[in-house]
């Protein structure tokens, strides 16, 4: 450090004054290079990120209606005597969804689908209750794409 003072020392007037604009502007350039843009790109990752997930809340709310309806329209008297499988199996092609696992236990039933449209899916639960099918417990997941979601676990049982 102390040779370069004496090196910027030995220049003349003019010369330190342009060294010193020259580290001005070198450091501007590091400060918006390191600091200035990575900052403006992360907050406007982070607004489009805010606005996808405030979509899919909006999304959400108006479909929970939906979902509402179908968990309070479940028949109650009606009882299930069939095969659970072969039921699910039919309703679920009917509405082109695709059923990635089954395991039956018992009279129950769990059911795994990686991505379905959420009103078909809405729509294939609400035809298995209409059937006396009871819905014991669900877990669903968003996936990447709009309107699509995934069945963690859906357990089924008869009426």
């Amino acid at each position: 450090m102390k040779q370069l003072l004496e090196k910027f020392n030995a220049l003349s007037e003019r010369e330190q004054r342009l060294v010193l604009v020259a580290a001005l502007v070198t450091a501007i350039l590091l400060f918006y290079l390191l600091v200035w843009s990575p900052l403006n790109q992360s907050i406007a990752r982070n607004q489009a990120a805010v606005a996808s997930q405030q979509e899919l809340l909006n999304w959400v709310q108006k479909n929970a209606n939906r979902v509402q309806q179908l968990k309070g329209s479940a028949s109650q008297g009606a009882k299930f005597n069939g095969s659970l499988p072969q039921a699910v199996n039919q309703t679920a092609s009917r509405l082109s969804i695709s059923i990635a696992r089954m395991q039956p236990q018992g009279d129950e039933l769990q059911v795994w689908v990686d991505e379905a449209p959420f009103n078909q899916v809405v729509a294939w639960l609400q035809s298995l209750e209409q059937m006396g099918i009871v819905i014991q417990d669900a877990d669903f997941a968003e996936t990447a794409k709009p309107g699509q979601i995934r069945i963690r676990r859906l357990q089924l049982s008869k009426g």
